[in-house]
């Protein structure tokens, strides 16, 4: 009978799984493919590789993990959590856009702006579990043995593949950062940046033919007139980068009509125009400030105030019959487009990736597109409905005479509490907000100990913890609906969805502060609604009657 392994058995053979040479090789191609392959060659091949590798690495990852944490574990049940664990999620995240936008935002977290996709093509890569169930086969048959072979592990193999599952490739966001007119042709240049701002330099441009209708690539000529406009080269790195291009135009006028210009407006998505050669101006297009706001939660990278969600740089060109275009770089949401007629689109990035030509409807949006937002909106809750709780701690404490350490103690809790919480809220950089997001998790799971379970409690009544709970359900229902509605685009502005969600809380706190009258208040207890039986005096002869005793006569 084959002996089953446990303990450290089940740790050494999870440590043999991950020195695998196959999984090694995972490692390296993983690590490869993610930092030079893909930035090299993006496409196709290089996305579903960085699957293959990860689908073979991933799984013992997790099984030693999952051994170090629980010593006793068996070797086939940590071989079994990480491949069920890996391919039940992976085949989650690649199938479901929410999920894959709670793992975008979690890797975000974890590793700096990420994007997981949901491509259910890449479920493709599912048979690589297979190569990685293999490879557990091989490595149960030579567990490691030795310390030193366990410690080389452990300190330099695990944590590489770690770094290699977290650290995935940066994420580069496209930008529409410049407009021009080549040889009487509109052209559109498409950056891309990882920072708050759009880069100055143009990774691509497209040229119309047709005042905007189709776009091309540039001809080599082409290039060469727009060549001031693109991005530097790595190549040497003896020589500085050339200065950035000239600034951009952000006003224009039609050459056959000068009278008609346009403008755009600093810090918006709109454009002014003027009959009168800038004399008077008034809204010729715009997205409102409250889409603007949804834009900036539905794209990455927006930076705090929505600095790439704004108009770069205009361009007007004459197309014949006294009629012109306007073409207009919004950044992350990509070109504007004013046809001949006068009419006003948003057209994506004029071709370059066609992905992402077709813009989002302006007001709507849904809580997958929202990135970190349906988590921030889950603190809130939780926290207001903490706040519940410690209110009504402290007030309960207070009436059974604690003294005023404990409301002091809550008081406390809940401003840093509100501190990290804030953080959550209005810091975008991952680093503060993977380590915000833990310490106010941390802070969450406290409130119950500390605001239910000091001393006190045995003086308080089984309802009055119901209704405290009641009223931190409530609270958290409650606030969680004007929540929920920002997280769909209705309010548009987080401040409105955070002050309806702090009024939403009022109900919960009367009914957590009305529950202090169940505290120490007990009333005597009634006296029963029947007679008692008289009393039976003790006779002196055992073997007589027992003889009841009259109400007025004395016991003897």
């Amino acid at each position: 009978m084959e002996r089953s392994h446990t303990g450290p058995d089940a740790a050494r053979i999870a440590l043999a799984w991950l020195g695998h040479p196959v999984t090694v090789f995972a490692l390296v191609v993983l690590v490869l493919n993610d930092h030079v392959l893909k930035a090299a060659q993006p496409g196709w091949l290089t996305g579903k590789l960085s699957d293959v590798a990860g689908l073979v690495l991933a799984p013992p990852l997790v099984a030693v993990l999952a051994a170090l944490i629980v010593p006793r574990l068996p070797a086939r049940a940590a071989a079994g959590l990480g491949l069920g664990l890996v391919g039940v999620g992976f085949t989650v995240v690649k199938t479901s856009g929410y999920a894959a936008a709670a793992a975008s935002a979690a890797w975000s977290v974890v590793s700096g702006p990420s994007l997981v996709r949901a491509d259910r093509t890449d479920l493709l890569a599912l048979p690589a579990l297979a190569v990685a169930g293999w490879c557990w086969g091989r490595a149960r048959r030579d567990p490691v043995g030795r310390r030193s072979a366990r410690l080389v592990r452990l300190l330099v193999l695990l944590p590489a593949a770690v770094l290699a599952v977290a650290a995935t490739t940066a994420v580069r966001y496209h930008d529409a950062v410049r407009t021009a007119v080549v040889d009487g042709r509109l052209a559109a240049g498409v950056g891309s940046s990882q920072g708050a701002y759009p880069s100055p330099y143009v990774d691509t441009w497209r040229v119309s033919d047709d005042g905007g209708e189709t776009w091309r690539d540039p001809t080599p000529a082409e290039e060469q007139l727009l060549d001031p406009w693109l991005k530097p080269s790595s190549g040497s790195a003896v020589a500085p980068p050339p200065a950035p291009p000239a600034a951009p135009k952000r006003e224009g006028c039609s050459v056959a009509t000068p009278q008609r210009c346009y403008r755009l407006v600093a810090g918006r998505i709109r454009v002014d125009e003027s009959d009168d050669a800038g004399q008077t101006w008034r809204l010729a297009w715009e997205v409102t400030e409250e889409q603007r706001a949804i834009l900036s939660r539905r794209y990455q990278e927006a930076g705090p105030h929505g600095e790439r969600i704004t108009s770069q740089e205009l361009t007007v060109l004459d197309v014949g019959d006294g009629r012109h275009v306007v073409l207009v770089a919004n950044g992350r949401d990509g070109f504007a487009l004013r046809g001949p007629d006068g009419d006003w689109r948003r057209i994506g990035f004029a071709g370059a990736y066609p992905a992402e030509d077709v813009p989002p409807p302006l007001g709507a949006i849904s809580p997958a597109e929202r990135r970190s937002d349906p988590l921030r909106a889950v603190l809130l809750a939780v926290a207001l409905a903490g706040l519940v709780l410690i209110v009504s701690g402290a007030r309960a404490g207070l009436k059974v005479g604690r003294g005023s350490w404990l409301p002091l103690l809550l008081g406390a809790f809940t401003f840093v509490t509100a501190l990290v919480l804030a953080v959550v809220w209005l810091v975008d950089s991952f680093f503060l907000l993977s380590g915000a997001v833990l310490v106010c998790v941390v802070l969450l799971l406290g409130t119950p100990w500390l605001a239910l379970i000091p001393t006190w409690v045995k003086d308080a009544q089984g309802r009055w913890i119901i209704e405290v709970l009641l009223g931190a359900v409530l609270t958290a229902m409650l606030a969680g609906l004007p929540l929920t509605g920002w997280l769909y685009g209705r309010p548009a502005y987080a401040s409105t969805a955070v002050a309806l969600a702090g009024l939403a809380a009022v109900p919960g706190l009367l009914l957590g502060w009305r529950a202090a009258r169940l505290v120490g208040n007990f009333a005597p207890r009634a006296e029963p609604p029947y007679p008692l039986l008289p009393a039976v005096a003790p006779m002196p002869d055992s073997s007589g009657p027992v003889r009841p005793v009259a109400p007025d006569e004395p016991a003897r």
